[in-house]
């Protein structure tokens, strides 16, 4: 088929790879606009124009979609079908309706749960065993078209949203590979979302940050690995102020919650507030660097309060 590819980090290129290994004619690759790389003149390409780039793909990177001169670009490329795979732009229906055979999405949730920007981060954060991604037809409002199938897979226990999203860009472009194929050979099925069991995964926020102990063990094992990489769970301990990567289940203890019950080469255990504890195994001190609890514990050995 002839396919716009829209998509713009790392997730996305899964998607796109895999559309030029199955043979697809390529007609151009929309992404987001190149980003100054750390305050200097030096600009940075998002992922898929990199990738795009070794495959000789036509790169545009229009900075609105509603001005006309978008929807002018894309009925001249002429595709028959669009793929959107975390583009970070919002479509209009104009150009969602252009291709003869529609717009589709690659969305990293089991829809209609997590529609939104954060399908993965808060899969994880709210304890989910399993995940998935969705391949739908694009509409007016967010997340809410039909789908055309879904890939399901378990979250692994220790799993970090890191992780997790490299795992579900390749499940990604799977499905996508497989929904263009019953698009094109007329077999792909339309199913409505039930609308009355949508949740939304909201952008995430440095509120979300700072780690409460009186939550239970799970709860914070769950906020550190949804967080990562990016805005990270934090805590103070003994005067100074982590980020967190990387914890580990512990025992059962009577010591309030926040108590550091340990320091050593397990990591720095603390109390939570469901009676269990909770080690801290990878962490970053604040203008340090990130490291395994233990190293940190040999050049800052932590008071341990009486329990």
């Amino acid at each position: 088929m002839r396919i716009l590819f829209m998509g713009t980090p790392e997730f996305a290129v899964a998607s796109l790879r895999r559309l030029v290994e199955d043979g697809h004619e390529i007609c151009g690759v929309f992404t987001q606009p190149d980003k100054p790389k750390n305050r200097g003149h030096k600009l940075t390409f998002s992922p898929v124009k990199e990738y795009a780039l070794t495959q000789n793909l036509p790169v545009y990177q229009p900075l609105k979609m509603r001005d006309g001169e978008a929807e002018a670009l894309v009925k001249q490329l002429a595709p028959e079908l669009i793929v959107v795979a975390a583009y970070g732009k919002i479509l209009p229906e104009e150009i969602l309706n252009t291709p003869p055979y529609g717009s589709i999405n690659v969305h990293s949730s089991l829809l209609p749960k997590y529609r939104g920007a954060a399908p993965i981060n808060w899969a994880i954060l709210d304890g989910e065993a399993e995940t998935g991604v969705s391949i739908m037809y694009m509409a007016k409002e967010l997340d809410a078209g039909d789908v055309i199938l879904q890939k399901t897979t378990p979250i692994g226990e220790q799993e970090d949203a890191q992780a997790l999203t490299a795992r579900l860009a390749e499940l990604g472009a799977q499905a996508l590979s497989e929904a263009v194929e019953a698009l094109r050979n007329g077999t792909a099925s339309r199913t409505p979302q039930d609308a009355s069991r949508q949740t939304y995964a909201s952008m995430l926020s440095r509120e979300m940050s700072p780690i409460d102990w009186n939550r239970t063990a799970r709860q914070i094992n769950c906020q550190v690995r949804g967080l990562i990489p990016w805005p990270c769970a934090t805590t103070e301990l003994a005067g100074q102020r982590f980020k967190i990567y990387e914890t580990a289940l512990g025992r059962e203890t009577a010591a309030a919650p926040g108590t550091v019950l340990s320091a050593g080469k397990q990591g720095i255990e603390v109390a939570c507030g469901d009676g269990r504890s909770l080690y801290l195994t990878q962490l970053q001190a604040e203008g340090g660097k990130r490291m395994a609890a233990a190293a940190y514990l040999l050049g800052h050995p932590m008071e341990i309060s009486s329990n």
